[in-house]
């Protein structure tokens, strides 16, 4: 209801605008209807769950392989709900299951649930690929890794108000300072910028992965536009449309109170009470553009492009058709870049004109703060063990993967001569784009990567190349293993720190893949947290 109020009624341009939301929320109603009608069919045409638990199956002991699979060698676990998805997986057909993830399929299509995969020469809009059987973490083990999250988010906020104020730990030397001072993610605007409770990192995404012993691994930090929120709560949503009898058999923990969460969180960083919230988009040919539109419309919020702002006074305006409304937060999804082409690129037509002064003067609250992405850097991650016990005093619950830094000549040297065995990445790299996977490679690969390196050294990273944890997952010719990793949300606020019950897992479809990222062919599962029975 609120997106309609961004839009002026002045010129016809504008008239159309508001059409085509209505048109919007008219064909959102009719896929749902649509995906009701089916989905009543599909799931009719099912057995009755609860009368075939007597079901005898070793169906996933058939996929046991060398890799952690996280079905079968979790001994914290009880494994009653593997045995439970395991009984409902053997009860239907192949021909069955492939008609639910269909299902799915034409449930991400009608909602706009899609991604762009850069690279190909045809169409680049993919619907996200969703696999039916979902991941379960039993909930000590979520416990740790909420626990973990935490306490690294914690830490990630007081390194960036460091830096951008008293530079203690480069003072002493425990993070480099060149490395920080001449990091393009640096902004000098934020020196000496107080942020209400330190924090700059409202929304955190943190990857996380277990290697073949089931240990947990942090791959990575996500501090400036983490994306992902809408595939996690869709996710649980059509799984509870196509798995209603497992769902309601299982006791799982909640998450679709996230955007309620967001914002509150969001309230609780503003100057001011009972603040007014924009989520700030790129526009509809982002990549993520359904994500942004997801939050705004689930928040109750309005979605805002950089011509529905405008700044005043150092005061953040946004056009409505009762007039101008002040703005006191705003979510963005645009970065730094393109914030504001006073302050940073002038060609930019993505930000708004004035903006940073209006931030600097405390006028309005940037959701994630500008500066953010120095501390979420491959080339920074290596040293939040050491952030952890300098701002905290405490050791690190999750262990980082141990990390080469090119930049660094005893290390060069050793990544270059062992390439074929590492996994090479660039420091400022996203989406499974220009890294190399050495036992994956060829010799020709290999050679161009290490020309690459050798130019320019400081741009990348490298790391030992893990054996990912498994978990079943539904193909074209049935069930198998497929490697996973898991991205928890962090929404930190002056006040609290909030991480629902389940983040997004992705898997890489592909057979043998280590990469999982949707713009790399990978997919994603819902996450079940649940509370085993014997524990």
């Amino acid at each position: 209801m609120a997106l309609y109020l961004l839009y002026r009624i002045m010129s016809q341009q504008e008239k159309r605008q508001v059409i085509m939301l209505e048109e919007d929320k008219e064909m959102h109603a009719l896929g749902e209807q649509y995906m009701k009608d089916k989905l009543s069919g599909v799931i009719n045409s099912q057995s009755l769950f609860i009368d075939q638990l007597s079901v005898n199956t070793n169906l996933f002991e058939q996929l046991k392989s060398k890799f952690f699979n996280e079905m079968l060698d979790d001994v914290s676990s009880s494994g009653e709900v593997s045995k439970k998805i395991e009984q409902w997986l053997s009860v239907h057909s192949l021909e069955q299951l492939k008609q639910l993830n269909a299902e799915a399929k034409q449930h991400f299509l009608y909602e706009g649930i899609t991604f762009t995969v850069y690279g190909e020469e045809e169409g680049t809009q993919r619907t996200i690929p969703y696999d039916l059987i979902p991941r379960v973490i039993e909930k000590k083990q979520w416990e740790k890794i909420s626990k973990g999250c935490e306490q690294r988010v914690k830490a990630l906020n007081l390194f960036l108000d460091d830096i951008y104020h008293d530079q203690h730990i480069l003072k002493e030397q425990i993070v480099p300072q060149m490395q920080v001072m001449t990091h393009e993610a640096f902004q000098p605007h934020m020196l000496n910028h107080d942020l209400k409770g330190k924090i700059y990192s409202q929304i955190s995404g943190i990857d996380i992965i277990r290697d073949g012993k089931g240990d947990f691994f942090v791959l990575e930090d996500n501090l400036r536009t983490p994306s992902g929120v809408s595939y996690m709560i869709e996710s649980r949503k059509i799984s509870k449309k196509l798995m209603p009898e497992l769902c309601a058999a299982n006791p799982l923990q909640e998450i679709e109170q996230y955007p309620t969460l967001l914002r509150a969180i969001l309230e609780e960083n503003a100057y001011v009470d009972q603040p007014f919230i924009v989520v700030l988009t790129p526009g509809r040919f982002n990549s993520a553009y359904y994500e942004h539109a997801f939050l705004a419309r689930e928040m109750d919020v309005p979605l805002v492009s950089s011509r529905d702002l405008f700044v005043e006074n150092d005061h953040v305006y946004v056009k409505t058709i009762r007039g101008r409304q002040r703005v006191d937060v705003i979510y963005r999804r645009v970065d730094d870049a393109f914030l504001d082409p006073l302050a940073f690129r002038p060609d930019s037509t993505l930000g708004v004109a004035g903006l940073m002064s209006a931030y600097l003067q405390h006028n309005v609250v940037i959701a994630n703060a500008p500066g953010t992405g120095v501390a979420d850097d491959k080339s920074i991650y290596p040293y939040v063990d050491d952030m952890i016990n300098f701002y905290l005093n405490e050791a690190p619950i999750l262990k980082n993967v141990p990390t080469f830094q090119c930049r660094r000549e005893d290390e060069l040297d050793y990544v270059v001569a062992n390439l074929e065995q590492l996994v090479v990445k660039e420091a400022q790299g996203s989406g499974g784009y220009g890294m190399l996977i050495g036992p994956q490679a060829t010799k020709s690969e290999i050679a161009e990567f290490r020309k690459k390196v050798l130019q320019h050294p400081h741009l990348y990273i490298a790391q030992p190349t893990l054996e990912l944890s498994v978990a079943p997952t539904l193909t074209q010719d049935g069930i198998a293993e497929r490697h996973i990793d898991l991205r928890p949300f962090v929404l930190s606020s002056p006040y609290r720190t909030e991480i629902v019950p389940g983040g997004l897992t992705r898997v890489a479809m592909k057979a043998g893949s280590l990469v999982v990222n949707s713009s790399q062919g990978g997919g994603i599962k819902d996450t079940w947290v649940v509370e085993a029975l014997h524990s």
